[in-house]
C-alpha cells in the first residue's frame, strides 16, 4: 500500500479479531516506526510496552473489557514521561503523533487497532494497567492499542469534506 492509501484505509478497529498470529516482526515494524514520530526537541518521551502474553492480555481485559482487548493477539501500551524543556513540556504532543504512527503501521502491515485512550482516562483506568505493567511514578500510560487480524469487515467512518474543514488566508 502506498501512504495515501493507508490514510485512507486506516479505521478504528474494536471489534472481534481472528485467531491468527501477530509476529514479533510485525510488531517490531509497528514500533520501529512509531520510535520514529518526529519529537519535540527530540526529547522523544514515549515508551511502549508489548503486551502478548494472554494472562496479561485478560488482565488488560479486565479493565478494558471489549471483544477487541480480548481477542487481540498483541497489546500496545503507550506510555509517557513529562520532560522539562526550558519551561516547555512536549509529552501530549510526542504522544499524538507517535499514535497516528502506531496506527498507520498497522494499517500498512495490513492488521487493524484502535486508540483506547478515553477509555484508558476512565475509572481510575490508567492506574490500574499502570500495575498492570509495573510502570515507575513519573510515567503515564496513555493508551492500549490492540492489534490483529481483523475478524470483519469495517470501512473509514466517513469525514466532513475538504471544503468543510480547510480554508485559505483566513478561518
Amino acid at each position: 500500500m502506498n501512504f495515501f492509501e493507508v490514510v485512507n484505509n486506516r479505521h478504528s478497529y474494536r471489534d472481534t479479531y481472528a485467531d491468527k498470529p501477530v509476529p514479533e516482526e510485525d510488531i517490531r515494524k509497528i514500533l520501529e516506526a512509531a520510535i520514529k514520530a518526529p519529537s519535540g526537541w527530540n526529547l522523544q518521551s514515549t515508551r511502549f510496552v508489548v503486551i502478548n502474553d494472554p494472562g496479561k492480555i485478560a488482565a488488560v481485559n479486565e479493565v478494558l473489557p471489549m471483544d477487541a482487548v480480548k481477542s487481540a493477539k498483541a497489546l500496545i501500551v503507550m506510555v509517557t514521561k513529562a520532560i522539562d524543556a526550558d519551561g516547555l513540556c512536549f509529552e501530549v504532543e510526542d504522544y499524538g503523533i507517535a499514535c497516528a504512527y502506531v496506527m498507520l503501521a498497522t494499517t500498512a502491515l495490513g492488521y487493524a487497532t484502535v486508540c483506547l485512550d478515553g477509555d484508558v482516562q476512565e475509572n481510575d483506568n490508567r492506574a490500574k494497567l499502570a500495575k498492570i505493567i509495573e510502570t515507575p511514578d513519573d510515567v503515564t500510560v496513555r493508551a492500549v492499542f490492540p492489534i490483529g487480524v481483523p475478524a470483519s469487515e469495517m470501512a473509514a467512518a466517513p469525514r466532513m469534506a475538504y471544503e468543510e474543514r480547510v480554508s485559505y488566508n483566513k478561518y
